[in-house]
């Protein structure tokens, strides 16, 4: 049994205290505790004393009453992952706050219910910056989405369903907001990757349907926006590049459907300036948030590879073959004007996701 004298758990009581002033110096110490502490090659944290820790940190939100000190303190908390000097210690800090988070998410009031979920969005937001600082590199990418999975999506994690909605809602956004100007489709794919497993095998139909809703229904709705952004960077790109030409004209559909940074470095080689897609330049453009890339024909490729496979449940099946079915038509250049198919998400008497329209292929337009 630990003792009360340790670092971890004083720390976490006065992280807990009914007064401000002490709350506020016992953060201070902890970012300086972890600071030295995370240096030590072979006295790192253990995952009992980052719980004890973040038991702590949890109860410090709890305390705090006033939204715009709701906010500094949650930014506080969540910018502490990048006080650790390795990769295994910023790890080691996602997975003990979501621990935490399911461990105490049932206990949680209506009342302080948005301050934690401002908690949780800003925890994501710097998990995703600490990979941008790594500049994405794909072993540090892979444990992150293998923590992600086994935490929230893998069956028996133990996750409460308000705390994966509100993940799921919030995954594409704070992605984008960190990593929209950096990330290449192929990239962008490896992202969702977990949800396209766990959507061709969960028995959840309530995760299931959380996930085509939140995910890939999110992104057939962006595609319109995504493709407008990089139609603006490839106009940006041939103005700093007006001194340059070539002969070669690449293929617009290719181009939507290629790498970000494809595209960018492949803007110049355009030689006519005007595109068979049209989009206004209208000021409020500028204010749209982040939209990621995507290459819609290998996401339904990856969709379809896990989809066919005997265990993934008819049910699941079923409705895949239809999000697959409106990708590859993206991939080919068909925009939906209206919607899409309610059945892409959810079962036809599900009030919650019956908000859809059906798709009319018939006014469909094609690059």
């Amino acid at each position: 049994m630990a003792a009360v004298h340790d670092p971890e758990i004083q720390l976490a009581q006065k992280l807990a205290s009914n007064e401000k002033p002490i709350r506020t110096k016992a953060l201070k110490k902890l970012k300086k505790y972890i600071n030295v502490r995370s240096q030590k090659l072979t006295d790192g944290f253990t995952s009992e004393e980052m719980l004890k820790l973040w038991k702590g940190l949890f109860y410090c939100l709890w305390m705090q009453d006033k939204p715009l000190l709701q906010e500094e303190l949650s930014n506080s908390v969540c910018t502490l992952i990048h006080t650790f000097h390795d990769i295994d210690g910023q790890l080691l800090y996602l997975e003990s706050s979501l621990k935490t988070f399911k461990r105490e998410w049932t206990g949680i009031d209506r009342l302080r219910m948005d301050k934690f979920f401002q908690l949780i969005r800003f925890m994501f937001r710097q998990s995703f910056e600490m990979l941008k600082r790594n500049n994405w590199d794909s072993s540090v990418v892979s444990r992150f989405l293998e923590l992600f999975a086994t935490e929230l999506l893998n069956s028996g994690n133990g996750a409460p369903a308000g705390l994966q909605f509100h993940i799921l809602d919030l995954y594409l956004t704070e992605l984008g907001a960190v990593g929209a100007s950096e990330l290449t489709a192929d990239q962008n794919l490896r992202f969702i990757e977990p949800f396209c497993k766990t959507a061709a095998k969960t028995k959840d139909r309530t995760l299931f349907r959380a996930i085509c809703n939140s995910i890939f229904n999110t992104i057939i709705d962006q595609a319109p926006y995504a493709i407008e952004d990089l139609m603006r960077e490839l106009k940006e790109a041939e103005s700093s590049d007006s001194g340059q030409s070539s002969d070669d004209e690449e293929d617009p559909v290719k181009q939507i459907n290629g790498s970000k940074s494809y595209l960018k470095q492949g803007a110049h080689e355009s030689g006519d300036s005007d595109t068979e897609l049209q989009f206004d330049d209208d000021d409020d453009d500028d204010n749209t948030a982040p939209v990621l890339q995507f290459d819609y024909a290998a996401l339904a490729d990856k969709l379809l590879e896990v989809s066919i496979r005997s265990s993934t449940p008819s049910h699941n099946r079923e409705r895949l073959y239809k999000i697959i079915k409106v990708l590859q038509d993206l991939s080919e250049g068909l925009f939906p004007q209206d919607g899409y198919p309610e059945e892409v998400s959810t079962d036809e008497d599900d009030e919650m996701f019956a908000s859809r329209k059906k798709m009319k292929r018939g006014n469909a337009r094609k690059l």
